[in-house]
């Protein structure tokens, strides 16, 4: 490689090669990135959902290896005393020169950041050193590659029904479908009725994402329709039969169905996308209310999800006068929470001591989150940004929360002038309590509100356990309804797999005495679960009885979570459909369910 000639104020030969260094290890990240998310394809079209989710769980993990790679080279290169401020800030002045023309500019200065912060001590990280702001702009970036960001069709001549059915055969998927012309002719008819008899515009056209996104056992085609001044966007998800063949499923033209679907509490796509901007631009246009954090995040650039997400805090704060305080709510033993009541979101400390009854660690709970973080949501559980020393105003911090932290979280907790340093912190979306939701329904008399709590809780339940998850603390305190009325798991020191729990009976009792006794008489293993013992904490308001019985009583026998455990170690892979089974065109017809082992064999 040519080494260019360095004006004045660039005169360092070390800053150059390391910004060089710095972005030829984004460059390997990204490019494996792609080839794994290009995975989806294949491993969809082969029926293999155990090894699709494999490989999106897999992806997770590798922007923290590609950033623990370039900082063992960096520090393995060159002297710390090479690393003056002089040359940190020429690094920085070399990098965005060379993302001139680059395709995922604000990608490369996040991994920029982090492989700062890896090398720098946090005394340092400031404006000089690190991308605070977005230093080079993703507007109107197109890919180099001649596959587009998103293709344009014209329904004028040809008429709608024709269209989609171009539109779908130019997937290229390798399976067949079943009846294309039957799925185009519904699809059509769907849109026609969500979109009303209004007549068509000269600009009338459909735009389409190039790649597929594929999640579990679906792909889904991503795209909306322009008439005149309206965007009317939709999703077409598309799924397997028992015979492998391929038939649309349904088509999601409305909005809140859409952005439930790219919710914060399900895994992320696999989608291979040359210029993640221009996907989260367009995607931005179906969905206006959704933050760019949550879209990067869902597209599972989790790690520029953060990024954004904390400059949108930084924002905030910025134009907010509120104080951060103690959550509302029962306080819990694992975690301390604290919230700004202006900002939609939820920051939680695991304190240095976690008293009984609570069996657990530090270590542990992070190893919990960890394992949310990897597997599939499924809709039901919260997705959380870790963060690691996060400055907080500490004219913005309550005395009271200031003094919870420093009794029960000292160790991650400094007091630097005027600034609070958080060393670890969990963020989620801020829910109601479904603790709450259930209390309020019943003081109000609203059987509406508090069946539907009951309805969604048994729901999420099932699909946690559809997932392979037991939630193992399930009180309502734990669980909270999102703004679109879902119930969401939120609590997750105490989870475990299915498969690995013991779903017993609870055994009759051989004289009086033991019937009698208020411990247990039986031996109680460690992961053993009773699950008869779940009303005794769950039904003790009638009303919620009533309803739980009327829709969840099979949650209240072994009989069920065995059959499910049985079900999951024999290789099956549940259905769970991102979006309401009364939209469904084909709810006769169950999609693929075979052993995936089989079906990969």
């Amino acid at each position: 490689m040519t080494t260019p000639a360095f004006p004045k104020l660039l005169s360092s030969q070390i800053a150059y090669d390391i910004a060089r260094t710095i972005l030829d290890g984004f460059d390997k990240h990204y490019r494996l990135f792609r080839d794994t998310s290009s995975l989806g394809k294949r491993h969809f079209e082969a029926s293999d959902w155990i090894l699709l989710q494999q490989t999106a769980r897999e992806r997770i993990g590798f922007y923290d290896h590609r950033v623990h790679e370039c900082v063992q080279l960096l520090e393995d290169d060159y002297a710390p005393e090479d690393l003056s401020d002089h040359v940190w800030r020429e690094v920085k002045l070399h990098y965005i020169g060379l993302l001139t023309d680059h395709k995922q500019p604000e990608l490369a200065e996040t991994f920029f950041n982090s492989v700062c912060c890896n090398i720098l001590h946090r005394t340092y990280f400031n404006n000089d050193f690190i991308f605070v702001r977005p230093a080079v702009s993703t507007e109107y970036l197109e890919p180099d590659e001649p596959t587009p960001v998103y293709r344009v069709y014209y329904p004028g001549g040809d008429g709608l029904r024709a269209t989609l059915k171009r539109i779908l055969t130019n997937l290229q998927l390798a399976c067949p479908f079943a009846d294309l012309d039957r799925d185009v002719a519904l699809v059509e008819q769907r849109m026609l009725d969500q979109h009303g008899d209004a007549p068509l515009e000269p600009n009338h056209q459909i735009q389409v994402l190039a790649s597929l996104f594929y999640r579990n056992k679906g792909a889904y085609l991503v795209g909306k329709r322009i008439n005149g001044n309206r965007d009317y966007p939709f999703v077409v998800p598309i799924l397997h039969d028992d015979n492998g063949a391929l038939y649309l499923d349904t088509v999601l033209c409305d909005r809140a169905q859409i952005t439930v679907m790219f919710s914060f509490t399900r895994a992320y796509f696999l989608v291979d996308m040359e210029v993640p901007s221009a996907y989260v631009r367009f995607l931005r246009t179906l969905m206006p209310n959704k933050p760019r954090s949550e879209l990067y995040t869902i597209l599972g650039l989790q790690k520029q999800g953060k990024a954004c997400f904390y400059r949108d805090f930084l924002h905030h704060l910025r134009y907010s006068s509120d104080r951060i305080d103690i959550a509302p709510g029962i306080r819990g033993l694992v975690m301390t929470v604290f919230t700004l009541p202006s900002f939609p979101y939820v920051f939680k400390a695991i304190k240095d001591v976690i008293p009984a009854p609570k069996d657990t660690t530090r270590a542990l709970v992070k190893e919990k989150y960890l394992l949310v973080k990897n597997h599939d949501r499924v809709g039901r559980m919260a997705d959380t940004l870790e963060y690691s020393n996060v400055a907080f105003p500490r004219a913005r911090f309550s005395e009271t929360l200031l003094a919870e932290l420093k009794a029960v979280a000292p160790s991650i907790v400094e007091e630097d002038r005027d600034q609070i340093i958080i060393r670890h912190l969990y963020i989620e979306r801020r829910m109601m309590p479904l603790n709450l939701w259930l209390t309020n329904a019943d003081r109000t008399n609203d059987e509406a509100a508090l069946e539907h709590g009951v309805i969604e809780y048994g729901n999420a339940i099932k699909e946690l356990v559809a997932a392979n998850i037991f939630p193992g603390d399930m009180l309502y305190k734990n669980f909270g309804v999102t703004g679109h009325g879902r119930v969401v798991f939120y609590d997750y020191d105490e989870i475990e797999y299915i498969t690995d729990c013991n779903f017993r009976a609870i055994p009759e009792p051989r004289n009086e005495e033991e019937e009698m006794a208020s411990e247990p008489w039986y031996h109680v293993g460690r992961n053993d679960v009773f699950p008869e013992q779940f009303a005794r904490f769950l039904l003790g308001n009638p009303r919620v009885r009533r309803a739980f019985m009327q829709h969840h009583a099979d949650l209240l026998t072994p009989q069920y979570w065995q059959a499910k455990k049985e079900r999951i170690l024999a290789g099956y892979v549940e259905d769970v459909f991102p979006y309401p089974q009364s939209v469904r065109f084909h709810q006769y017809r169950k999609p693929a369910s075979a052993a995936p082992a089989a079906r990969a064999a």
